[in-house]
């Protein structure tokens, strides 16, 4: 016999909306972005830290629009770009933060890169370990090298340790 009441009840039970955004109406004339982000900051509930020599005044005519879309219509307007950290929403220039994005990713690259190195042997019993070891080699690192002995049928996989 099979219940079909619990399944009756989720499908009766309403579903539970997301919070909705707030949206704003907003005519400014040479306001500064600062001035703009702040205050988008005050109704988003977000606390904000402004790169320094971020200057610059926008015009805006906005009628019944989320603060997010006001906020990434105003940084877009003026060059900035936004990084988020928490609760925390940082302001600067888009080229900055990329660059920093970039240098974030080669600094773990280069971390990733200065650990130990690890050697695994494997014996291979259905597969020729001088046709696996050219297939091996695009997936290990700059540090790392797949060698085989064809007498043994013998894979050596050293790469750096995860």
């Amino acid at each position: 016999m099979v219940t079909i009441a619990p399944l009756l009840l989720a499908l009766a039970a309403p579903a539970v909306a997301a919070p909705a955004v707030p949206r704003l109406s907003i005519d400014v004339r040479d306001a500064k972005v600062l001035d703009l982000v702040g205050l988008l900051a005050e109704v988003g509930g977000f606390q904000l830290v402004a790169d320094a020599g971020i200057s610059c005044t926008l015009t805006l005519a906005l009628k019944d629009v989320e603060w997010p879309t006001v906020l990434d219509l105003a940084l877009r307007s003026c060059g900035l770009a936004e990084e988020h950290d928490g609760n925390v929403v940082r302001i600067a220039p888009a080229a900055r933060l990329l660059a920093e994005a970039a240098e974030r990713r080669q600094l773990d690259e280069a971390r990733r890169l200065a650990r130990p190195l690890r050697t695994e042997i494997h014996r291979l019993s259905h597969a020729r370990a001088a046709d696996l070891a050219p297939l091996l080699r695009k997936y290990v690192s700059a540090r790392g090298s797949v060698e085989f002995d064809a007498r043994t049928n013998t894979l050596f996989v050293t790469d750096v340790a995860p």
